[in-house]
C-alpha cells in the first residue's frame, strides 16, 4: 500500500502525537473531534481533514486508526448509523492502538470481516514523545496479509513492530504486561512506604534491593519519584485501575482465576476511589505512605 489515506480518531496525548508523526512524513490524514478541539485543531494546521461523523471518516479512509481509551469508547466509534462499521470500504485496514479487551476485539474483528474490512489490534509501547519521534513499540495482531499490508505504516510509527499472532493477542499481551507493570509499582510503592513506617531511608531501600535480581525498569520508575519527586512515568491512577480490571475481565472470560491481580485492583480502586486517580502511578507512594500512616 502506497501512502495509504487514513483516518484517526481519538487525539489525546499519544493519539495527537501519532498524528503528528504522520502528518511529517506525508501522509493524508482526517481526523475528528472526540474530545478535544484543541488536537484536532493543531492537526488541521498542519494540513490534515475534517470529517463530521466517524462513518464519513471511514469512507474517506485506507486506513482507520482508533487511539482510544476503553472498549466502550471504540464501540461508541464502530457501530450506529453514523459509526466507522457503517462506513468502512472493501478491503480497508481498521486498526486498534489502545487497550482493549480482547473478546470485544474479536466481535468487532468478526463485524468488520462482513463488510470486507479488516481489524488489527496493536497496543502501544512507550510515551507520546516516543510517538512523534516514530519510535514507539507496536503490538500488532491479526489477519498476516493485512498486517504486511499497513506494515509501512506501521514503522513510520513505531521503533519496535510485532506481529504477535490472531485478533485479539496484541490485546492480551498488553493486558497482562499491564498487570505485571502496575502490580509491580504497587508492590514498589508499599515497600517505600513501609520503608516509611520503619524509619528506614528510602534511598537505603532501593540500594539493597536494586542491587539483586528484583531490579527493574519499573522499580526505577517508582524510586525516580519515590526519592527525587520526578515522574518518568506518565501514567495514570486512574488507566492503571482501568487496565487492571480489564485484565480482571479477561480471566474471568477465560474462566481463569487470577490470584495476584487482586491487590493491585484492590490498591488502585482505593486512591481512583478517593481522589487520586488523576495523579500519575508513581505518586501511589505518597497515597501509600499517608493510608499506612492512617491504618
Amino acid at each position: 500500500m502506497t501512502q495509504p489515506k487514513i483516518g484517526f480518531i481519538g487525539l489525546g496525548l499519544m493519539g495527537s502525537a501519532m498524528v503528528e508523526c504522520l502528518q511529517k512524513n506525508g501522509f493524508d490524514v482526517t481526523v475528528i473531534v472526540n474530545r478535544s478541539r484543541k488536537s484536532v485543531e493543531e492537526a488541521l494546521a498542519r494540513g490534515a481533514k475534517e470529517a463530521k461523523t466517524s462513518a464519513e471518516l471511514a469512507s474517506a479512509s485506507d486506513i482507520v486508526m482508533f487511539c482510544m481509551d476503553t472498549s466502550a469508547s471504540v464501540e461508541s466509534r464502530v457501530y450506529g448509523d453514523d459509526g466507522v462499521l457503517a462506513g468502512i470500504k472493501p478491503g480497508a485496514v481498521v486498526i486498534d492502538f489502545g487497550t482493549s479487551l480482547p473478546g470485544s476485539t474479536k466481535r468487532i474483528g468478526a463485524d468488520m470481516a462482513e463488510k470486507g474490512a479488516t481489524y488489527l489490534d496493536a497496543p502501544l509501547g512507550r510515551t507520546p514523545s516516543h510517538a512523534k519521534e516514530g519510535k514507539l513499540n507496536i503490538m500488532c495482531s491479526g489477519d498476516e496479509a493485512a498486517y504486511q499490508k499497513v506494515k509501512p505504516v506501521l514503522d513510520v510509527l513505531g521503533e519496535n513492530v510485532f506481529h504477535l499472532g490472531p485478533l485479539g493477542t496484541g490485546h492480551t499481551i498488553k493486558l497482562i504486561n499491564n498487570f505485571f507493570a502496575m502490580t509491580t509499582a504497587c508492590a514498589m510503592s508499599e515497600a517505600f512506604a513501609m520503608a516509611d513506617s520503619a524509619g528506614v531511608p528510602r534511598e537505603k531501600l532501593y540500594q539493597v534491593m536494586s542491587a539483586g535480581p528484583l531490579h527493574s525498569g519499573m522499580m526505577d520508575f517508582i524510586k525516580s519519584y519515590a526519592t527525587d519527586r520526578k515522574i518518568d512515568l506518565a501514567f495514570s491512577m486512574a488507566n492503571a485501575k482501568k487496565d487492571v480490571g480489564y485484565y480482571r475481565a479477561m480471566a474471568d472470560e477465560l474462566g481463569a482465576k487470577s490470584r495476584m491481580s487482586s491487590a493491585a485492583a484492590d490498591t488502585l480502586g482505593e486512591a481512583v476511589d478517593e481522589g487520586w486517580g488523576e495523579r500519575m502511578v508513581p505518586e501511589m507512594v505518597d497515597f501509600l505512605a499517608s493510608s499506612l500512616s492512617r491504618k
